[in-house]
């Protein structure tokens, strides 16, 4: 999956050596105690090592060396000494100074059974980090130098290259690989898909495409899955605002008839709002079990009867789909009617997306492009504070920044809090990076287009493993954990160990909701776990497979 970069190999050498000479050290000090009667210390034994590894000459110790051990040991050191020098420092020492000096990035590489991606950006770091927890070698392909090479100084295999052209892709040990996933651009994906098809005829690909019609094309080319996360992160963002508009349940996992997953925001004074776990009661009164909490960027797990919940935070809840619609409207603020105006700024692919939910659930909001369109209700630049202004920003409840640049999202999100405070933003974020800083700009909710790329990626990729949300602060999967035959689930300690909630475990066709600690696991269970992203990983790499 990765390979150490020139610098992580060289200080190894170098540990390596110290290491060696270190032991050497100690077996010449207790040698010459033993078999020679001489006491010396430590450091006088180091000196003599450094010596006859150097051959800078051999001290004063020559007159001890008596005995048919001593003798074996020096002339074992001096073998050691001159394979060190003639050996391993034209054959490994020296080709890692030509590397870090050449400054050149990998062009091939020999790993087998891998996934293929092509090429890289932001979006794919999320699919990294799914595919390592997995213990799935991967390589990427890319046609800049300079990004192949610092990937390879962090020691991620990775390749220079063009993956439409069929050089790069055998470099890429394409006839070994799994799978190859695109995202290049939609244009670009279909002469990749074309190139690798014409080289591996049998081999998967997966694609990703923007809009419908890319989608249908790359099919076309060949590709035997394509996903398309723009139009998957637009509809999260919708629902954002059509849930506390309409009160309507949108997102839910159903794992059964009785038992449904679902992710509801504390809106501003609403009757959930200020008490605790324990003052609630709602296992007690309706039915729902609060699986975790998302407050601040932080997951809490299984949260106690002493949690507070406040307005803004987040809960991941399970029950029928009647309690949870039940529970969904107290988490409204009563102060919203259904006139409550939206803006959608942006109107790309997600901003489309987005739009279309929001009028699929009878909310019709007002569009701000830069570009002049049927749809477009104000044309104008979204730095620009009377480009809201004529789109009615005082009386507008809900703003959705659909916009494919992070920085005028950002821009946006400081100028919407200053002019407008009692606006709520809904925030769209290209790198999963800048999320906390849109949090922190005063974004009440924000996604990812890395996050969704990568969890539906994954879903794709990985057998064993289902993502069963996409666009949520929470991931929720189905996965297997063979590393747990045989233990109960208080003996596993998953939550102490992972920081991962398991809310189910399906077998035999049964599904076992809420399931005992004294549940003893078996081998072919299926597992629905909860969690951070960061924290199913951690499960992933404890539990799933064996290290």
């Amino acid at each position: 999956m990765t390979r150490f970069g020139w610098r992580q190999r060289f200080i190894l050498s170098l540990f390596g050596v110290a290491l060696l000479v270190l032991i050497y050290s100690l077996l010449y000090q207790w040698a010459i105690f033993r078999f020679e009667g001489v006491n010396i210390t430590i450091f006088q034994s180091l000196q003599t090592v450094i010596e006859i590894f150097t051959t800078a000459g051999f001290g004063g110790d020559t007159q001890y060396w008596n005995t048919a051990p001593m003798n074996l040991l020096v002339i074992g050191m001096n073998l050691t000494g001159v394979l060190l020098v003639f050996l391993a420092l034209p054959v490994f020492a020296i080709p890692l100074f030509q590397q870090a000096l050449e400054n050149n990035p990998q062009q091939s590489t020999t790993i087998s059974d891998h996934i293929i991606i092509c090429s890289y950006n932001s979006r794919e770091n999320v699919l990294r980090s799914e595919l390592e927890a997995a213990d799935v070698p991967y390589v990427i392909i890319d046609t800049d130098a300079e990004t192949v090479l610092e990937l390879n100084n962090n020691g991620v295999e990775a390749i220079c290259g063009d993956p439409e052209q069929e050089q790069a892709l055998k470099a890429a040990n394409i006839s070994a690989a799994q799978a190859l996933v695109t995202d290049v651009s939609d244009t670009e994906n279909i002469p990749v898909i074309l190139t690798a098809k014409e080289l591996e005829e049998d081999l998967r690909i997966i694609s990703v495409a923007e809009n419908e019609q890319d989608a249908e094309y790359h099919r076309y080319a060949g590709a035997d899955r394509v996903i398309r996360p723009r139009q998957a992160l637009g509809n999260a963002l919708a629902s954002r605002a059509t849930l506390p508009i309409t009160q309507k349940l949108l997102q839910t996992v159903e794992l059964s008839d009785e038992f449904n997953i679902s992710e509801l925001r504390i809106e501003d004074d609403s009757e959930l709002a200020g008490q605790t776990l324990a003052e609630l009661k709602l296992q007690e009164r309706m039915g729902v079990t609060i699986i975790g909490v998302w407050s601040n960027g932080k997951f809490i797990s299984a949260p106690g009867p002493d949690i507070r919940i406040d307005e803004n935070m987040f809960l991941l809840v399970a029950g029928s789909y009647e309690a949870l619609t039940e529970v969904t409207t107290q988490t409204v603020s009563p102060k919203l009617s259904a006139n409550d105006q939206v803006i959608v700024a942006g109107y790309g692919v997600v901003g489309q997306s987005t739009v279309e939910t929001l009028e699929e659930n009878g909310v019709s909001p007002t569009v701000i492009d830069m570009n002049d369109d049927d749809r477009v209700d104000v044309t104008g630049d979204i730095t620009n504070r009377e480009t809201f202004a004529k789109a009615g920003i005082e009386n507008t409840r809900f703003v959705i920044l659909a916009v494919d640049d992070d920085s005028t999202t950002m821009y946006a999100t400081v100028a919407i809090k200053e002019s407008a405070p009692d606006t709520e933003m809904i925030a769209r974020a290209n790198s999963i990076e800048n999320t906390a800083k849109l949090y922190r700009a005063g974004a009440r909710y924000v996604l990812s287009l890395s996050t969704v790329t990568g969890r539906m990626l994954s879903s794709v990729l990985l057998e064993d493993e289902e993502v069963l949300t996409l666009e949520t602060q929470f991931e929720i999967v189905r996965t297997t954990a063979p590393e747990l035959a045989g233990q109960t689930l208080r003996g596993a300690a998953i939550r102490d160990r992972t920081g991962a909630t398991v809310v189910a475990i399906e077998r035999d066709g049964e599904l076992l909701t809420n399931p005992e600690p004294d549940l003893r696991m078996k081998e072919n269970d299926q597992f629905i776990v909860t969690g951070s992203s960061n924290v199913i990983n951690n499960f992933t790499e404890t539990f799933r497979y064996s290290r």
